[in-house]
């Protein structure tokens, strides 16, 4: 990006993706972004669910983040894609991933996801996990150990539940919510001063 900081583009393309031809400055500006690795006080609830306990976890995390008034998106896995999710991590600071246990690991659409997001190696980011799990559990300690090979920050302990998580388990997950969306506020902030 520096060496082509003097130089009228006309283009930008990339060995893969999008050719741009019009608005080159916002998408010059997007790379050095990225390439930075800025983020915004931004959190994704990203999960799956098998059978809507996890799901149930993940809307009452989406409403701890949303009481602290910073940006939350929820992001289901298996209807959003995994292209569509890394876009949004991209300038996201909290990254909160949810997960049923299934044979004692986490659910496949979250597997596959995160592989594809290690690969990626998204840097700055915080996290936490958490899940659901009938018999026995698993999924929470496979994404923790995911996580970390990435590089993520964990900022608070996995939570997870057995079977459908009633009221006081939700309210942890609220409270799980507003902890993650002031850790990101301050992380936010300590950044920019």
């Amino acid at each position: 990006l520096d060496a082509a900081k003097g130089l009228q583009l006309d283009m930008i393309a990339p060995c893969h993706g999008v050719i741009w031809r019009k608005e080159i400055q916002k998408i010059v500006n997007c790379y050095y972004s990225w390439a930075r690795h800025e983020a915004r006080p931004k959190v994704l609830v990203i999960y799956d669910t098998m059978w809507g306990s996890t799901e149930k976890m993940a809307k009452a995390i989406l409403e701890g983040v949303r009481e602290e008034g910073i940006t939350v998106k929820l992001m289901n896995i298996s209807s959003t894609g995994r292209s569509a999710i890394m876009k949004e991590v991209l300038d996201a600071k909290g990254l909160i991933i949810g997960s049923p246990t299934l044979n004692n690991g986490m659910y496949p659409t979250v597997a596959d996801f995160l592989c594809y997001m290690k690969g990626l190696r998204p840097q700055g980011k915080i996290g936490t996990v958490f899940g659901s799990f009938g018999w026995g559990g698993g999924a929470t300690k496979a994404i923790t150990e995911e996580l970390q090979a990435t590089g993520i920050e964990l900022a608070e302990p996995a939570l997870q539940f057995q079977f459908l998580p009633d009221r006081e388990e939700l309210e942890q997950c609220k409270e799980l919510g507003r902890k993650m969306a002031s850790r990101v506020k301050s992380s936010c902030s300590s950044q920019k001063e």
